[in-house]
């Protein structure tokens, strides 16, 4: 299987440059080499290029080959040491070409090393002081010779400055990339945190909801059997069962969407999301299992057309408000849910009396139903549509209030991070796909 580009330019560029053995091999056999190469052309120079070494010229120009197996890791000092072997070299006036091309490598190592400055420096400095004691000795030959070979070491450092110029570029090519991809990553990570967090306010509103009317019809059953088992009202009875029916139903219906939510990764195909025109069939569940529920949505609420998510936010809250409140103030409790118009929005208010329960009621849910997660659902759906949720007791009597205030349209989404250019595709190694 081959592999892809990306992930070799990426295993080439950013490779830690440790002294490994293969490195530390290929520079001891470059550093021979040179050695040998710069001793056959002092020994083949003709006589126009100087004297034919002595033994300290030998050992100066073996020296300046030798120390280029440290020219990755110490390249600064690479190119001080070949100048301090190659400045008494020259002033003996050796064969002056055989001392050349290690300073040409050095030079190249240094520029590819960085950074621009100290290379630009050294450079300059060199040709500047090798002038200076060339000139100062009266040494003219060996000075024309120094300028006209200072020509390459210019093109040298210009080629190392090329190549890390271009290592830099396609490093930072990489890093972008990575990160790119670490951002889609993080994104993807948090569609999934967020997708499950809804599912999670799906079903608890869902099952809440259905479990606690279920038990509140189920007490009705109960309460109708036991009290007078010789009245037996069993018209009371078939009501309650009926409900409890009905309620399973529905659950079941709900739970079913959901699941083809999970199955499929997405809304397609699946039944409409509750909505505000869903509201009266919810009030009437809860009417039926002993709630006194009044509902009011009013027509600038109809005339906003929500969007579907947002019509689903607002049932939601509306029904977990109604199942805490049946849940926590008893079958009996008053409630009050209205739907209004405010201006782009919409505000949800539902409000209990409290029942037979009072203010400990209230109390107990401002508590967050000892670790439930009611009031905490309600405001992450909330805010999943932009919109803010407020909760807790009623200021001037028994009961409990909710209102939100949920926008009928959504933000936009913000735009998916941008794919890498073309330039750096190519940087990459990519291919555009036909």
């Amino acid at each position: 299987m081959p592999r892809d580009p990306m992930n070799t330019v990426m295993d080439r560029v950013l490779r830690p440059r440790s002294p490994s053995v293969p490195v530390a091999r290929n520079d001891l056999l470059l550093a021979l080499g040179m050695c040998l190469a710069q001793a056959a052309m002092a020994a083949t120079a003709p006589p126009s290029d100087g004297r034919t070494p002595t033994v300290l010229g030998w050992a100066l120009l073996t020296c300046s080959g030798a120390v280029l197996a440290l020219r990755r890791r110490a390249p600064w000092l690479t190119v001080a040491v070949i100048v301090a072997c190659v400045g008494p070299y020259h002033a003996q006036d050796f064969s002056h070409y055989a001392a050349v091309p290690a300073a040409l490598v050095a030079l190249y190592s240094m520029a590819a090393a960085g950074p621009p400055w100290r290379t630009f420096t050294t450079l300059g400095v060199l040709v500047g002081v090798m002038a200076t004691v060339m000139g100062s000795l009266g040494a003219t030959r060996q000075l024309g010779e120094m300028l006209r070979s200072s020509g390459w070491l210019v093109v040298c450092v210009l080629v190392g400055e090329a190549i890390r110029i271009h290592r830099d570029y396609v490093a930072a090519v990489v890093e972008r990339a990575e990160r790119a991809e670490r951002t889609r990553e993080e994104e993807a990570a948090r569609r999934v945190v967020q997708e499950r967090l809804r599912i999670a306010r799906d079903l608890h509103d869902l099952l809440a909801h259905s479990i606690t009317l279920i038990g509140v019809q189920t007490s009705v059953a109960a309460h109708v059997l036991v009290a007078d088992p010789d009245r037996l009202d069993r018209e009371a009875v078939a009501k309650a069962l009926d409900g409890i029916s009905d309620t399973c139903r529905g659950a079941r219906t709900e739970l079913r969407t959901t699941l083809e939510v999970l199955r499929a990764g997405d809304a397609d195909g699946r039944e409409p999301l509750p909505g505000l025109s869903s509201l009266p069939d919810l009030a009437r569940a809860a009417c039926e299992a002993g709630a006194h529920v009044e509902l009011s949505v009013d027509r600038a609420a109809h005339d906003l057309a929500p969007e579907p998510a947002v019509g689903a936010a607002a049932y939601r809250i509306v029904q977990e408000a109604l199942t805490n409140a049946v849940r926590h103030a008893g079958a009996s409790v008053g409630v009050r849910a209205a739907v209004e118009g405010a201006g782009a929005a919409l505000r949800v208010s539902v409000v209990d009396d409290g029942g037979a329960a009072g203010t400990r009621a209230a109390a107990a849910e401002q508590a967050g139903d000892r670790g439930g997660f009611g009031i905490v659902g309600m405001r992450e759906r909330a805010r999943s549509v932009g919109g803010t949720l407020e909760a807790g007791p009623r200021a001037g009597g028994a009961g409990f209030a909710v209102t939100a205030l949920l926008p009928a349209r959504l933000a936009p989404a913000p735009s998916p991070s941008p794919s890498p250019s073309p330039s750096t595709e190519h940087a990459l190694g990519r291919k555009e796909p036909r």
